[in-house]
This record gives structure tokens, C-alpha cells and sequence, in this order.
């Protein structure tokens, strides 16, 4: 097949840049997840140089010309941070706000005074969920396990009773709620409806996050019974500062950009009308730029200038947030060029031709090719890009609901196992002064049973919506 222009491309996603067989293509998308997962766990190569790697080693092993495999990596690439860039450093600029002005502890020491005994692991859980919605997972850890430590210290509580909950609040965020990256990359792959996926989503993290946060913890804290490490229990930085943000002022800014999501999706059921004037107004204002982009503006004065920040300092602050995520901007788009490579060398059309004498649902489906990536690669968030691009032409005739469930089964899969190819694995490991076995035997049996726990109530509610 002669080579392939961008313009071609764009014009035509669908259209496969080679002509190889079934068993061609399975052989070619195995060797080039392969690739991949040997780059990253054999080489320790960065995660952007193995998927840009993995992406050409697909098309020759698919027989496509190299300039048709490298116009594909390049517009999914260009596609992907075009679609999500913007909004990962919008969360951000809101997650180091919340930070450094002190915001996470106003919330975390309010909750706490009102918390104790039994109800303890339950306010962990709310702590992470609430600090977890604007914050990537490993800020999350960074900025909640030092405060896990001090609660298990001071009230003398066993370490996993009190951790485990929080962990699980932080990664249920991670992989089921937008507008964490892993699920917005998803959600504009599959061309689902964000709000809706968010509404579902809430639905589906909370059950999960209660079996596998306090439910778990009480057989975790008999499995692994250890004391806070004292090497790793610090002086928390926004005790320096004079004064700190109100607990509602902060609450609300964190919750602004889910709220006018939430509220988007509700007009869209309720009115059904692209001309309303009320719709449209609700569908600029609950995009996630725009809510993103208000909670941010709302934060330099309800976080920054309430802490006493100078102009100088919230722009500093501004400026020092975006620097750490340009890694995770060329992952997130790297994964999107292997998507799109997957899409363009007729990887769609041969799950649709083999999936049609399958019994298995495609929401199951979806979950398990999601489980496998995570397992051999340890990211969450290539396990979800790659499974996304996967399964995307099985989106092409389901309803809105089925869209955001299928959203939902490929972010649970995505959050199985947790192991040592995983740097999530190891910060947690030395944050709680654990050992390999003890890790496993905690986290990675929580991240295991929030993928379960996910994947069940998601066929759930296929069935009932």
C-alpha cells in the first residue's frame, strides 16, 4: 500500500494503513505491546520513548509504511494533548494551590476533629476522595500519606486501618473519575458523554471505594501490623504560613469544576435540546475547560490571597505546578499515538470481526484487556489509553449510558494488581515502611479488589440502565 498523507489520515481514522490478516495484526499488536513493556520493565526506559518506540515497532511488525505509522503517532499524539492537555495542567495549578496554601490541611484537620475511633478509616476515605479529585495520584500520596502517619501517631491507631482507606479513596479517584487524566483520555477515545461518565462514575466509586477502604483495611491491619515509620513523618509546610484558607471556601473550590460537570450532564437529560438557550449556557459552562478553568480562578483568591499570598507568590505557585507534569503530558500523548497507530492499522475492524462470535460482553472485555496491560506494564494510565484504543470501534453503535460504563470497565481494569513494576508500589512501600511482601499482601490486594469490585457493579448496572 502506497504511503499515507496526515490530511488522508484525518480524513479517514477507520481506514486500516495496512492489509495485513487477523492473525497478522493479533501477531503485530502482541510484539508491540511487547515492545513496549520490555522498553519500560526490562530497559527502564521513560514511559514517552517506549510508547513512541512501541508505536513504529507496531506498524512494521503490522507491514504499514514507516511515514503512514508516523503520520498516525503524530496526529493521535497532537489529537490526545489537544484534548487533555490543557485540563491536566489546569488540575495542576488547582492541586498545588490546594497545597501550598494549606487548603489539604484545613480539610484534613477539620475532618479529623470531628472524627474518631471507628468513624476514623471513614473519614480517611472522604479526606482522599475530596483531596483526590484535583490531584494526580501520586501528588495525592505525596501530599496525604506524611498526614495518614501523623493521625495513626497521634491517635494510636493501627497504620493500615487508617491508610488503607485513604489509598483507596486516591486511586478510585485515579481511575474512575474525571478529571483525572487516565479517564479523559478514555472518554475521548470512545467519544463518550463526560458528564454522564462522571454521574456513573460517582456511582461506581462508591460502593468500590467501601469494600476495598475501611471494609478491607480491618483484614489488611491484621495481615500487616506495623507502626509509623518516625523517618517519614514530617513538618507539614503550611504550618509556616500565618494564616490558611476557610474549610468551606476550600471544599467548594475543590468540588466547583465536578459540580458544573454534574450540572452539564443534568440539563443535557432534562432539556434534551441543543438549541435551549439554558443547555447551551450549561454545555460551555460544565465543559471541563471551563469548569476546570473557573475552579482555577476561584482558587487564586479562595486559596492563594485567603492564605496571604502576594501576586508573586500565587504566581510562582502557578508557574512551579506546571514544570512536573510536562513527563505526564508526553505519556498521555504518546499513549494517544499508539492508539491511533492501533486504530489506523485495522487493529478496530479485526476485534469487531473476532468479537462477534464472542459470548463475553464487551464491558468484561474491555476490563480484561485493560487487567492484562496493567499487569505488564504497571501504568495505569497506558493500560487505559492502550485498552481504549482497543476497544473504541465497539463504542461506535452503544448507547450514552453503555459509552461511560464501558469508560468506567476499562479505568477499573487499568487499577488491577498493583506490583513492582509500578512506582505507585514502591512509593507506598517506603512511605509505610513496608517490605515487598507486606505491600503486596496491603496495596496491591486493595488495588486488586477495587478492579473487581468496579468491574462487578459496572455489569451491575449495564443491566439495570
Amino acid at each position: 500500500m502506497t504511503s499515507l498523507s496526515v490530511e488522508t489520515l484525518a480524513a479517514d481514522a477507520t481506514e486500516p494503513i495496512t492489509s495485513a490478516g487477523n492473525a497478522h495484526l493479533g501477531i503485530a499488536v502482541l510484539a508491540g505491546i511487547a515492545v513496549i513493556v520490555l522498553l519500560i520493565t526490562r530497559f527502564k526506559l521513560h514511559a514517552f520513548l517506549a510508547l513512541t518506540i512501541g508505536s513504529l515497532a507496531l506498524g512494521a511488525f503490522a507491514g504499514a509504511p514507516l511515514d503512514a505509522t508516523i503520520a498516525s503517532f503524530t496526529k493521535g499524539l497532537g489529537a490526545t494533548v489537544a484534548g487533555v492537555g490543557v485540563l491536566i495542567a489546569l488540575g495542576a495549578i488547582l492541586g498545588k494551590l490546594l497545597a501550598d496554601s494549606g487548603g489539604a490541611d484545613r480539610i484534613v484537620d477539620t475532618i479529623l476533629a470531628r472524627a474518631s475511633g471507628r468513624a476514623m478509616p471513614w473519614a480517611m476515605v472522604l479526606i482522599a476522595s475530596v483531596i483526590g479529585l484535583p490531584l494526580f495520584f501520586e501528588v495525592g500520596i505525596v501530599l496525604l500519606i506524611p498526614v495518614v502517619l501523623l493521625v495513626a501517631r497521634r491517635g494510636n491507631y493501627s497504620l493500615m486501618r487508617i491508610g488503607v482507606p485513604a489509598l483507596a479513596g486516591l486511586s478510585v479517584m485515579h481511575g474512575l473519575i474525571p478529571p483525572h487524566p487516565g479517564p479523559l483520555v478514555a472518554i475521548d477515545a470512545l467519544g463518550a458523554n463526560l458528564g454522564v461518565t462522571l454521574a456513573l462514575g460517582v456511582v461506581v466509586a462508591i460502593p468500590t471505594v467501601i469494600v476495598a477502604g475501611p471494609l478491607f483495611s480491618r483484614y489488611a491491619a491484621r495481615w500487616v501490623d506495623i507502626p509509623a515509620p518516625d523517618r517519614m513523618i514530617p513538618q507539614r509546610p503550611s504550618e509556616e504560613l500565618e494564616r490558611r484558607p476557610g474549610f468551606g471556601a476550600t471544599v467548594a473550590t475543590v468540588l466547583l469544576p465536578v459540580v458544573l460537570m454534574l450540572a452539564k450532564a443534568l440539563v443535557d437529560i432534562v432539556v434534551d435540546d441543543p438549541e435551549n438557550h439554558v443547555q447551551r449556557v450549561f454545555d460551555v459552562v460544565g465543559s471541563p475547560l471551563i469548569a476546570l478553568l473557573a475552579a482555577v480562578l476561584v482558587g487564586l483568591f479562595t486559596l492563594g490571597r485567603a492564605a496571604g499570598f502576594t501576586k508573586e507568590r500565587i504566581s510562582s505557585t502557578v508557574e512551579t505546578s506546571l514544570a512536573p507534569i510536562a513527563g505526564v503530558l508526553l505519556i498521555v500523548g504518546a499513549g494517544g499515538g499508539f492508539k491511533q497507530t492501533l486504530i489506523d492499522v485495522g487493529v478496530g475492524g479485526m476485534i469487531l470481526d473476532l468479537s462477534e462470535n464472542w459470548a463475553i460482553p464487551a464491558l468484561l472485555l474491555a476490563w480484561l484487556i485493560a487487567v492484562a496491560i496493567r499487569l505488564a506494564t504497571g501504568s495505569a494510565t497506558v493500560a487505559t489509553i492502550s485498552a481504549a484504543g482497543l476497544v473504541a470501534p465497539l463504542a461506535t453503535d452503544m448507547s450514552t449510558t453503555h459509552a461511560a460504563l464501558l469508560v468506567l470497565a476499562i479505568g477499573a481494569g487499568s487499577l488491577f494488581f498493583s506490583h513492582v513494576n509500578d512506582a505507585g508500589f514502591w512509593l507506598v512501600k517506603e512511605y509505610f515502611g513496608m517490605s515487598v511482601g507486606q505491600t503486596v499482601k496491603t496495596w496491591s490486594v486493595m488495588e486488586t479488589i477495587i478492579s473487581v469490585v468496579g468491574i462487578a457493579v459496572v455489569l451491575l448496572l449495564s443491566l439495570v440502565l
